[in-house]
C-alpha cells in the first residue's frame, strides 16, 4: 500500500480511552478547527491525540503509557480518517509502552506515519525554548525536519538505537571490537544522515525567514551549531576511553544544536524578551509551515494550543489573517471571544470531555 504524498486534512478523528476521553468523535473542515472550553476540559488532549498521527510522543513528550485513561483497562486508541485512508494508532494493556500502527487495516510501523501526514505544533511549554536546554531546541529542530524528510525518523531512532547499545558495550569491562566497531558503523551512517538532513532544513527555513512578510511577528535567523565532523566513525573509534569514563558517547549529532537570532535586532532569541521570544517562535512556526507547503505539495495541519491568549488584538488579527487559507489548523481557547476575526470554521465547544458543535 503507497500511502499519498503530503498532509491531508483531518476529516474524522476518532479517541477510545485516550487521556480525558472514554471515547470521542468529531469531523472537523479543512481549514480553522476552533475548540474553546475551559481549563482542564480536555482541549489540549485532543491536540495531543492529533498530534499522536505522526511519529513520536506527540506535543506533551509523555510516556505512551501515561495517554491511557484513568479508570480505563490500560490502552488506548486514536483513529483518523484522511481523504480516503484510515490509519490508527494506539497501545495494548498488555504492552502499555509499545505503540502499534494500522493503515487501512494493516500494520505498519510508527516511522511510516510521517510519510502520510505533517504535522507541527506551538504549545505554551514551548514559549521558553530559546532558552531551555540543547537537547530541546533539538527535539524541536528534527520535528520540523521530519516534516519535510519523512525519513529523519528512521535515521534518528537506529542512531539512538545504536548510541544506547555502544554506551552499554563501553561500560563492560572487556569490550568486543568487532561489534563495537559495528555500532559505530550504525552510528556514523544514520548519524551522517541526521545531521545533513538538519542542516538542509535549517539552511531551506533561513531562506525561508528571509523572504518572509515583516508583519506583526519578529522574524529570526537560524543556524546549526556545535557538532560536526565529517568521519563520524573514526571520531568514536578515537573516543571510545573517554566516552567509557563518561558513560555516554561525547561527540556526535546528538550533541548539535539550533542557534535562533533576531533577525532585525541582531541579538540571540535567549536574550530577547519573553514577548519577543514568542513572536520569534510563531513566525517561525509559520515560515516553517509555508516551506513544507511549497516542498510537499499540501500545507501541513498546525496544533496551536492557547496561542490566540498570549497575543495583542492586533497580533492576533494578523495571525488569523496569515492563517486564512492554510491548511488545517486546530486552535485552543477557554472562550470563544477570542476567536472573533475568524470567518468559516469548524467550532467545537469541549467540557469535561466532551465535544460538542458550537
Amino acid at each position: 500500500m503507497t500511502p499519498n504524498p503530503g498532509s491531508v486534512p483531518v476529516s474524522r478523528l476518532t479517541l477510545t480511552d485516550f487521556r480525558s476521553y472514554s471515547s470521542a468523535t468529531i469531523e472537523p473542515g479543512a481549514g480553522f478547527v476552533l475548540l474553546f472550553g475551559e481549563n482542564g476540559a480536555g482541549k489540549t488532549n485532543l491536540l495531543e491525540a492529533v498530534s499522536m498521527l505522526t511519529p513520536g510522543r506527540g506535543l506533551r513528550g509523555a510516556s505512551l503509557s501515561a495517554m491511557a485513561r484513568k479508570g480505563g483497562e490500560g490502552d488506548w486508541a486514536v483513529a483518523a480518517r484522511l481523504g480516503e485512508v484510515d490509519i490508527g494508532t494506539g497501545t495494548s494493556a498488555a504492552a502499555p509502552e509499545r505503540r502499534q500502527v494500522r493503515a487501512n487495516g494493516v500494520a505498519a510501523s510508527v516511522n511510516s506515519l510521517s510519510e502520510w501526514l505533517s504535522i507541527l505544533w506551538l504549545t505554551p511549554a514551548m514559549d521558553r525554548l530559546f532558552a531551555a536546554t540543547a537537547s530541546d531546541r533539538r527535539r524541536f529542530l528534527d520535528r520540523l525536519v521530519l516534516a519535510l524528510e519523512p525519513g529523519h525518523a528512521h535515521h534518528a531512532t537506529r542512531y539512538d538505537a545504536a548510541m544506547r547499545a555502544r554506551n552499554k558495550l563501553l561500560a563492560e569491562e572487556q569490550w568486543d571490537e568487532t561489534w563495537l566497531a559495528s555500532l559505530e558503523q550504525a552510528m556514523a551512517e544514520h548519524g551522517k544522515a541526521l545531521a545533513e538532513g538538519r542542516a538542509r532544513t535549517v539552511a531551506a527555513l533561513d531562506a525561508q525567514l528571509a523572504q518572509a512578510p515583516v508583519d506583526d511577528f519578529a522574524r529570526a535567523s537560524i543556524a546549526l551549531e556545535g557538532w560536526y565532523a565529517s568521519d563520524i566513525a573514526a571520531t568514536l573509534a578515537a573516543n571510545r576511553t573517554r566516552d567509557a569514563g563518561a558513560g555516554r558517547a561525547v561527540d556526535g549529532p546528538h550533541r548539535q544544536d539550533l542557534a535562533v537570532v533576531h533577525r532585525a535586532k541582531h541579538i540571540p532569541a535567549a536574550q530577547s524578551s519573553t514577548g519577543e521570544q514568542k513572536a520569534l517562535l510563531l513566525g517561525l512556526i509559520l515560515a516553517h509551515a509555508e516551506l513544507v507547503g511549497d516542498r510537499r505539495g499540501d500545507r501541513p495541519i498546525l496544533l496551536l494550543d492557547e496561542v490566540a491568549a498570549h497575543l495583542d488584538p492586533k497580533r492576533r488579527a494578523a495571525l488569523f489573517t496569515r492563517l486564512e487559507g492554510r491548511g488545517q489548523v486546530w486552535m485552543t481557547a477557554t472562550e470563544a471571544s477570542l476567536f472573533e476575526g475568524i470567518g468559516p470554521a469548524s467550532r467545537l465547544r469541549v467540557h469535561a470531555g466532551v465535544v460538542t458543535p458550537a
